[in-house]
């Protein structure tokens, strides 16, 4: 993907805490200057384009269909991940396919802003910050994307800004056991990724509400019940990506294809012109702002708690249900 990467701007060096201590992070950023300087040998765009080598982002084509397969350890994405993600989708959008699938192909799908790295950050207010806009960046990618179907593949499971990513496609695909998480509030969030926009969509205004605030856990099936879900594929982890890849063949070859994707354009137009993508997210940033750079807020001892596995207690919406003497 450096051939891609080489188009963006470099993203600069993270400065970390001295005592940042044991934490999860990218190897070269927790290796930081302890290696000398190494050469990067760039990963091939494609299967045939090189020799094969592992990457964590990945495209691909079969006819008509395009794959961009993304995987990061413990679906946490940080500010590098999902400008590097970005900048593959837009490459992905720029080639000749009715349908774009998004999604690894096992494990999770996303978990949305990477808690570790801002823990580790020098500033991590500045880094919440920089994080949640990069994932901005990328939904709104996806949700301005006119040309052609947008399925999200999911055949692990996603939470948070990671969920809300998935709602931005047009379609959502769930292996059976999956198990969605579409809610900030047990890190002490109000979220962004559009959410406010996308989840309603799917589920009207008030399961919306009530998704946001229980901040209960849902499978696959609750999720297609309640509209979030369009297709879930009953297969095991290892035959998910073949069963997506024949379902999405089908689907860029199917005759009501360019008429769904002529009929998403106008949709799109006119949730525009009733209300801007842009107030969404700027109402829900200013929401954010708020949370990450005041350090009273629940969501910095809640998000060190997290990636230093400290016990914090029950949430108390869970709590207040649990039968007594458990």
């Amino acid at each position: 993907w450096a051939q891609i990467m080489f188009m963006t701007p470099p993203t600069p060096p993270l400065a970390l805490r001295e005592e940042a201590g044991p934490l999860k992070l990218p190897a070269t950023l927790a290796l930081g200057d302890r290696l000398p300087p190494l050469p990067e040998v760039p990963a091939p765009l494609g299967p045939d384009d090189g020799p094969r080598t592992w990457a964590d982002i990945r495209y691909r084509e079969d006819g008509p269909a395009g794959f961009l397969e993304f995987s990061f350890p413990g679906g946490a994405m940080s500010t590098d991940h999902c400008r590097r993600l970005l900048a593959a989708y837009r490459h992905a959008c720029t080639r000749p396919t009715s349908v774009l699938v998004l999604g690894g192909r096992r494990d999770f799908f996303s978990n949305g802003i990477h808690l570790h790295v801002i823990e580790a950050a020098d500033d991590p207010a500045e880094e919440s910050w920089a994080n949640i806009q990069a994932m901005d960046d990328l939904v709104q990618a996806v949700l301005t994307t006119t040309d052609r179907l947008v399925v999200a593949a999911l055949g692990g499971n996603a939470a948070a800004g990671g969920a809300m990513l998935a709602l931005a496609a047009d379609e959502v695909w769930c292996r059976s056991s999956v198990v969605l998480n579409p809610h900030y509030r047990l890190m002490g969030l109000y979220g962004s990724e559009f959410w406010t926009y996308t989840l309603p969509r799917r589920t009207g205004p008030e399961v919306a509400e009530q998704l946001t605030t229980r901040a209960l856990p849902l499978t696959a099936a609750t999720g297609a019940r309640l509209g979030l879900v369009d297709r879930i594929l009953d297969c095991a982890a290892q035959e998910f990506a073949a069963r997506t890849a024949r379902l999405a063949v089908r689907l860029a070859s199917a005759a009501s294809t360019q008429a769904r994707i002529a009929a998403k354009k106008a949709d799109r137009e006119r949730d525009e012109a009733d209300r801007p993508l842009a107030a969404y997210r700027d109402d829900e940033l200013a929401r954010m702002h708020r949370i990450f750079f005041d350090p009273e807020q629940p969501y910095h001892a809640l998000r060190r708690a997290f990636v230093r596995k400290e016990p914090a207690g029950t949430p108390a919406h869970l709590n207040s249900a649990a039968p007594a003497g458990t």
